[in-house]
């Protein structure tokens, strides 16, 4: 019984042994097939990168500024006469904007007339008194004095209508009316602002480590989009004396031409100063620039081989150095090399190595300058 007992044991302990056997086969035969399989290929599109000859520039936000702008307002107070223009409207300098009431002061201009004239009567008679000396001299010029005080007087009272005729200090271009017919208006109520547009500022800051290479004359060149991507060029005018502490930038001022108006104070615009010949760079679409903290890359599509030794088209992780953009496009200036397949979409899904399948049935943009509408 017992040597039973042991023979059925060391039956079900090979039996045991064989099962354990077989699966551990198949767990490694599994685990081979899984270590041969790939992932499938990302579909991605690639551009071929050309070396491209870019101006020297130095981008900025910039906001446009009047050469000239105020807001008229009322020198002397009084009721509002005669409005003599329409919001919006061009005025030249000189030209009458509002006429104050000056009933009073034409009554006081009348008097005053009056009081010259016989001022002026009692000098001349004590003129031809004082050479017969028929009269004092002290009563000449007492005389003479009135006369003065009488001219004087005339010239105070014309200066003050004169004053109640508000005028455009200069030519340009008005904005909305801010007063009303029969309006009382103290001293320094604003009346409406006038812009002087041609010519016509743009201020801007560029880095402090960047200002050695701003100096009066360079060309700058705007672009602004809300225009229909209208273009605008000029010239540096002026370079402020200090760097802003807040920001560590110096202010620079362009003055650029403006006809018609369409450049207005207060806009938001995209200033490129031009700093120089051209130079060499890879331009790529800015989609193809993979951005992380340790550094930029791209993926460059190249043939590879599995561990198995199969061929496939795969990606390789290259670390780059970028320039400056323009449009939809990023200046390259180091790690990719003319000739080569840079992946332009699909970056984000990518790791070094993948496989890849190349789509370009559909191209993200790369114009170096885009219009609005493909923004």
């Amino acid at each position: 019984m017992a040597k039973r007992m042991i023979l059925m044991l060391v039956l079900m302990t090979i039996l045991i042994a064989g099962l354990g056997f077989v699966k551990v086969r198949q767990f490694q035969a599994m685990a081979g097939e899984f270590a041969a399989m790939q992932p499938p290929p990302e579909a991605v599109t690639t551009i071929v990168a050309e070396r491209q000859e870019w101006p020297a520039t130095l981008s900025a936000i910039g906001t446009v500024a009047a050469v000239q702008g105020v807001t008229v307002s009322a020198d002397l107070p009084g009721m509002v006469d005669r409005i003599s223009f329409d919001s919006g409207r061009t005025v030249g300098q000189g030209d009458i904007l509002v006429q104050l009431d000056t009933r009073q002061e034409q009554a006081q201009l009348a008097g005053a007339e009056a009081q010259l004239q016989l001022a002026r009567l009692n000098f001349e008679r004590m003129q031809g008194l004082v050479e017969q000396d028929a009269v004092s001299r002290a009563e000449y010029d007492a005389a003479a004095a009135a006369h003065k005080q009488a001219e004087a007087r005339l010239r105070e009272i014309r200066a003050t209508i004169e004053r109640k005729t508000i005028r455009a200090p200069f030519s340009g271009m008005l904005g909305i009316r801010q007063v009303n017919l029969g309006q009382y208006l103290s001293a320094g109520d604003p009346i409406v602002p006038l812009q002087s547009l041609d010519p016509i500022y743009v201020n801007f800051g560029v880095p402090q480590q960047d200002a050695a290479q701003m100096r009066t004359g360079r060309k700058v060149r705007l672009a602004i989009g809300d225009l229909g991507g209208a273009e605008f060029t000029g010239r540096v005018s002026a370079l402020d004396s200090v760097v802003d502490p807040a920001t560590r930038n110096v202010q620079v001022q362009a003055t650029l031409a403006n006809p018609g108006g369409q450049l207005r104070p207060g806009m938001f615009v995209q200033a490129q100063v031009m700093l120089g010949a051209a130079r060499q760079v890879v331009a790529l679409p800015a989609s193809a620039i993979n951005y992380a903290p340790y550094g930029d890359s791209v993926f460059v599509v190249t043939d590879m081989k599995s561990p198995q030794g199969q061929a496939y088209r795969g990606v390789r992780q290259q670390v780059v150095k970028l320039g400056q953009a323009r449009g939809d496009q990023v200046a390259v200036l180091s790690g990719v090399n003319p000739g080569e397949e840079v992946v332009t979409s699909g970056v984000f899904k990518l790791r070094n190595g993948a496989a890849v399948q190349v789509n370009n049935n559909v191209q993200p943009g790369n114009n170096p300058a885009p219009s609005p509408e493909d923004r």
